[in-house]
């Protein structure tokens, strides 16, 4: 990369890999961008973000960058702005009430499904058409200090425990059923404490 950095974000968007903030060498905050095209097999510093971002996430939705969550200093808390960029256009733009502290998130259809540390019974969804937020409680039992990872299958959202506690069952969301029954369960079960979760398309 052109700047050396740790604890930043970093998402595919239309082929193209983006790295978002985080920490410099010297342990500044980094409002700093950077692009790899898989082709040319190059970094390209591309327009800032308009303050320091670290510890946040990001992810491609609808051909486009979006940055949430993470801190801009250890005296500023966690930002609920969600910085948006357009590849297209090449610039920045800015939203209210994103997701602070988010542990697992995924790319459903055409909404964005996420997690938060301080609110793990319930699933906060972006809906891109009106920039609304909407959030859905989790039908879990037992303890409340059960985490999730996220996966896909078959166009529902798999929600896989972090802890293994007995009777648990992974949970199975389908955003386009009935109100009502769009929760289910699901034998699939990782094992190991230590879970990341990959979607692939053959």
């Amino acid at each position: 990369m052109n700047v050396a950095r740790y604890d930043f974000a970093c998402a595919e968007v239309s082929g193209m890999i983006y790295a978002v903030g985080g920490y410099g060498m010297d342990g500044e905050s980094l409002c700093s961008v950077e692009v790899y095209n898989p082709d040319t097999d190059e970094w390209t510093l591309i327009e800032s973000l308009r303050r320091p971002r670290w510890g946040c996430f990001a992810c491609g939705f609808e051909g486009k960058l979006y940055v949430m969550g993470g801190r801009s200093s250890f005296t500023i808390g966690h930002s609920k702005f969600v910085d948006v960029y357009d590849p297209d256009n090449h610039t920045w733009c800015e939203m209210k009430n994103g997701c602070v502290m988010v542990t697992a998130h995924a790319v459903l259809g055409e909404k964005l499904f996420c997690m938060e540390w301080k609110n793990q019974r319930k699933l906060t969804i972006f809906n891109p058409r009106d920039s609304s937020w909407k959030m859905v409680p989790v039908p879990v039992t037992g303890s409340l200090s059960i985490g999730f990872r996220f996966g896909i299958l078959d166009g529902k959202l798999l929600l896989f425990s972090l802890k293994d506690e007995p009777g648990y069952r992974t949970l199975l969301y389908d955003p386009e059923a009935a109100p009502g029954l769009e929760w289910m369960t699901t034998d699939i079960k990782p094992s190991g404490a230590c879970l990341c979760s990959v979607t692939m398309r053959a």
